[in-house]
């Protein structure tokens, strides 16, 4: 689906099915240098039983036109701008590492647009290495290959991939291969820079998941103890692999997000 959102044409994966306006919505918000693909298996499920999905391509990420959004703050209203824009009153905000602080404060910034939130690989404060920083300014493609080695469990680097004929660490270093300039420093800057976590944790009203990677190096789970025991209303799920949970585990993060929502 593509559709205005502000100044910009913006791409939302739909399942390839029409919204139908009495359903409920569920939002999908990738991380940094990613784009809707990475929720493939979780999206078309929730598409084929009865939710309406949008799985977004961010500001110039992916399919989507314009810049990237360099703060938390900017990504939590442009959610709700889409919310806006695909006629949703309410949704389910699901977000994975920097798409998790973007619908954690859009939760507590607009509590009468989300019904559920769920945090993927998150973290607060999520920091972010100055070497990376470095890297990513440059557009340094050791970047890429840097997160690329810190997002996968151990296992999962000698191969085993649930999903046959697919090359998981490949495949993810080609996804961030395809981000235009400087989009990656943009959506680390906006990561670092976010200060706002556990004040926004603090007032989120809807319930919430906070689901974790046992191997997260790139946002280890130790550093969302203090997050989920801020938020009200929480279910906090560990499963054993690392910041790319949905590659590593497409399975166990589909049931937990099942689990709690169904």
């Amino acid at each position: 689906m593509r559709i205005r959102v502000g100044d910009y044409e913006i791409y939302a994966y739909t399942g390839s099915r029409p919204p139908d306006r009495a359903a409920s919505n569920v939002v999908f918000v990738h991380g940094a240098a990613n784009d809707h693909s990475v929720f493939a298996l979780q999206s078309r499920y929730f598409a084929y039983h009865g939710r309406n999905v949008y799985a977004v391509d961010l500001p110039g990420h992916g399919n989507s036109a314009g810049e990237p959004l360099r703060s938390v703050e900017l990504l939590a209203d442009w959610l709700i701008m889409f919310l806006d824009a695909a006629g949703a009153n309410e949704a389910t905000l699901i977000g994975h590492s920097l798409g998790s602080l973007a619908v954690l404060e859009a939760s507590a910034r607009h509590p009468n647009r989300v019904t559920a939130l769920a945090l993927l690989a998150t973290a607060v404060p999520m920091t972010v290495s100055d070497q990376l920083l470095a890297a990513a300014a440059a557009n340094d493609h050791a970047a890429f290959e840097m997160i690329n080695s810190w997002s996968f469990g151990a296992k999962r680097v000698l191969g085993g991939n649930p999903w046959p004929g697919v090359w998981m660490t490949g495949n993810a270093l080609r996804l961030m291969e395809r981000a235009r300039p400087n989009v990656l420093h943009a959506d680390l800057v906006a990561c670092r820079d976010y200060a706002n976590g556990l004040q926004a944790a603090a007032v989120v009203e809807c319930r919430s998941l906070v689901l974790l990677g046992a191997r997260d190096i790139m946002a280890p789970a130790r550093a969302a103890r203090e997050l989920a025991a801020t938020l009200r209303d929480v279910s906090a799920v560990t499963i054993d692999c690392g910041h790319s949970m949905m590659s590593e585990e497409p399975d166990a993060v589909l049931d937990a997000l099942l689990q709690f929502l169904l």
